[in-house]
């Protein structure tokens, strides 16, 4: 039994004339809320709302970045400005503790750095390459 292998699955299909559902369903939004806006708003402001509506709404339907239709860049847009951001180049100050630090005198405790286990073995790792690497 022989059986037909579905081709092009990627192209959308084209329902009204030129247009894909996903357009056709944008540019009728985008229209309605203007419709509404005109209906309800006076006409100066109605313009100042029209304007971005039906911007948004023709770049949804035919704007494509990289090849990736608009509505994607938009929702990475809002989730990156929601989320939260980790800043690494903010350096936070660290505070002096009284106990060591006091105007005029020096600081009588001594701090060593702590090693750990994880900076140990490193450490000795690194030794044992520098030692092998010198002595051929």
């Amino acid at each position: 039994m022989k059986y037909q292998t579905p081709q092009f699955i990627d192209i959308e299909d084209r329902l009204f004339g030129p247009l894909t559902v996903k357009q056709f369903v944008y540019l009728v939004g985008g229209a309605g809320l203007s419709f509404i806006a005109y209906r309800f708003l006076t006409f100066f402001i109605a313009i100042l709302v029209i304007a971005p509506v039906v911007a948004l709404s023709l770049a949804l339907a035919f704007w494509k970045i990289n090849g990736k239709p608009f509505v994607f860049v938009l929702e990475s847009a809002i989730r990156y400005y929601f989320s939260e951001k980790l800043y690494l180049w903010r350096k936070i100050p660290k505070v002096a503790s009284s106990a060591t630090h006091r105007e005029g005198e020096r600081a009588t405790t001594l701090e060593f750095p702590k090693l750990t286990e994880g900076k140990l073995r490193d450490l000795t790792w690194t030794l044992d390459i520098s030692h092998t690497t010198t002595r051929k």
